[in-house]
């Protein structure tokens, strides 16, 4: 018999306790998946497209009435820096509106038949319908906003959805799905599923699934697609190890203060993260001294200090972790100018290292943490050819004032998204965002997602 549980949900900055929250048991999710799977199939419950608008609408307002709560919880359970966690918030308020406005294009097409006789007499049109129950896994860097990503396609083109926070930071997930309640959701139309691995498990591979969202670690991401039933559909967004080519060119006034950015926002807890930094020899002892000046005035701390610009690591483990990467790169060679230790049980010094080894944890794997990689390089091709050597592959970026170069290195860089002149973590929520390779499968994004969600059904009329 399975007994209630919970888990212990703490301040990512120190670990004091913040809150108690009640796992979801094996038992309790053959109930949440029953209930959605009836709402799929009764035609008679389902929420015409009015209604989710409106519910949409009483959403903002709702979030809109609690942004400050929201980012208070996101940087007491998540670390993520109250001045991030308010932007956070509003993101996640703008991607409820860009679901609405993304209705008014969510709509089949007509097909032309008689283009051959054999199709003379025809009339055929395509309608969109909601591809089923989802179940959506999530993860901690962005604990509302990717909830957001996940849940609210969903809802906006009418699809019951199990959402499964990540274990250290549920709480606004919790919240959110409560003010959806309040908006005028019916409770099984959105049911939060805080639970177990083994329970997530048993949610992920049962045939009345149809769609599966995971955003998390690859490991993690491919085996649950390895478990999914058949007909499961799924989209992945795991991380990276984002390169970034520095010419000799660069704006160094534009580029470093984007690159601090870019490489430490969040502690470097973000999947796009500026990691790998090429820079041409030329430039690259200037490039250094820059960077590592900027990278040490970093104000590290309690992320609910409006001034701190980079907070704790997401567990102690992480904290471990990375000291052992950046301590292997410094016994095998590489420069650290800043950083390289620890600050605590939880935070982990922002941190430059200057040639690591091409074998070395911080060259191979994704960091996630507030370290970055600067390598030398004279031949641009090469370090092209290095930024492309890994099996992960999603954003990056490339800083010239040449034209011809910054389309040479786009072009043959192995990536989703190039930014040009900016850092590789550069996202709005209604672009394409995607991994490549083992980074991921499929495209999300607000409106992609909401395509994902939905399949279409062709009528065809002989007139």
């Amino acid at each position: 018999m399975e007994t209630d549980s919970s888990f212990s949900i703490v301040h990512a900055y120190d670990g004091t306790p913040m809150q108690e929250v009640k796992k979801v048991n094996a038992n309790a999710v053959e109930v949440m998946l029953t209930r959605a799977d009836a709402l799929h199939k009764s035609r008679a419950k389902e929420l015409p497209t009015w209604q989710r608008i409106k519910i949409l609408q009483n959403l903002i307002k709702l979030m809109d009435s609690e942004a400050d709560e929201f980012a208070l919880l996101i940087a007491y359970e998540g670390g993520k820096p109250l001045s991030d966690a308010r932007i956070e918030v509003e993101r996640a308020i703008n991607g409820v509106e860009l679901a609405i406005s993304e209705l008014s294009r969510h709509a089949g097409v007509e097909i032309p038949l008689d283009i051959t006789e054999g199709g003379a007499g025809r009339l055929a049109f395509t309608t969109k319908e909601p591809i089923g129950v989802v179940v959506a896994i999530s993860a901690f860097n962005h604990p509302l906003n990717l909830i957001v990503h996940q849940v609210v396609p969903a809802i906006a083109v009418g699809c019951p959805v199990i959402v499964k926070p990540a274990g250290p930071t549920p709480l606004n997930c919790l919240r959110f799905v409560e003010l959806l309640h309040q908006a005028g959701l019916p409770e099984d139309w959105c049911q939060a599923c805080p639970c177990d691995n083994d329970v997530a498990e048993r949610l992920v591979s049962d045939p009345r699934v149809a769609f599966f969202s995971f955003i998390g670690s690859s490991k993690v991401g491919w085996y649950l697609r390895s478990i999914l039933a058949p007909g499961t559909r799924c989209a992945l967004e795991h991380g990276g190890a984002a390169p970034v080519i520095v010419a000799d060119d660069a704006d160094f006034e534009q580029m470093l203060p984007s690159l601090v950015k870019g490489g430490y926002y969040h502690a470097g807890q973000v999947c796009v993260s500026v990691q790998r930094i090429f820079v041409s020899n030329a430039v690259k002892g200037a490039f250094v001294d820059g960077f590592q000046e900027l990278v040490s005035k970093l104000n590290v701390g309690d992320p609910a200090d409006p001034e701190t610009e980079v907070g704790p690591l997401i567990r102690p483990g992480e904290v471990d972790r990375v000291e052992s990467w950046v301590n292997e790169a410094k016994v095998l060679g590489a420069h650290c100018p800043t950083g390289g230790v620890r600050l605590g049980n939880r935070v982990y010094a922002p941190t430059v290292l200057v040639d690591p080894l091409d074998d070395t944890y911080v060259s191979t794997s994704e960091i996630f943490g507030p370290v970055t990689c600067v390598y030398g390089f004279d031949d641009i091709d090469i370090a092209i050819s290095k930024a492309n050597a890994l099996p992960v592959a999603f954003q990056a970026s490339v800083f010239t004032q040449d034209i011809n170069r910054a389309f040479h290195v786009a072009r043959d860089l192995d990536a989703s998204a190039v930014m040009v002149n900016d850092h590789s973590a550069f996202r709005v929520d209604w672009m394409p965002f995607a991994g490549r390779r083992t980074s991921g499968l499929g495209t999300g994004g607000i409106g992609h997602t909401m395509e994902d969600m939905s399949q279409d059904k062709m009528m065809v009329i002989k007139t």
